[in-house]
């Protein structure tokens, strides 16, 4: 993070105690990264989490006038870290109940960042849609910072 020039300080990542149960973790801008500790149950549960929140801190810091109620912005940064932290990796898509073998890792990114983005107050089911579908093939194929 600090060598992409973005900011980081001794409360960046918080373990709390979480009321809603499908929450898993999130990041908010200038509040930094949650994660839920009671909802998780080993390590690489843990890491999955944090590389995928410490993406939208990354994408937060690097773009440019980044707007989270902009359904694209928001859609980019979902696709990127589905995608770059291994949520979608077929083991966990099983585990899930999601039994496809092949093509499975780009329907659930799609899937996940759908289900994300549509929970934004200012993002229709429909405008996330479209905003998935509009910006896929860019994000999706961003891999900074792994490259």
């Amino acid at each position: 993070m600090e060598q992409a020039g973005c900011p980081v300080w001794a409360n960046l990542i918080l373990a709390i105690n979480c009321k809603r149960q499908n929450v898993a973790g999130g990041y908010s801008t200038g509040n930094g990264i949650t994660v839920c500790c009671n909802h998780m149950t080993c390590q690489d549960e843990i890491n999955q989490v944090l590389i995928h929140e410490l993406i939208h801190a990354y994408d937060d810091c690097r773009v440019k006038n980044m707007d989270w109620k902009n359904c694209a912005h928001h859609a980019c940064s979902e696709i990127r870290a589905n995608h770059l932290s291994g949520d979608c990796h077929y083991k966990r898509e099983l585990l899930r109940g999601f039994m496809k073998i092949r093509g499975h890792e780009q329907e659930c990114v799609k899937r996940r960042a759908l289900k994300s983005v549509k929970n934004n107050p200012y993002c229709s089911e429909a405008a996330a849609k479209n905003a998935i579908e509009a910006i896929w093939d860019i994000c999706y194929n961003d891999t900074n910072p792994f490259e």
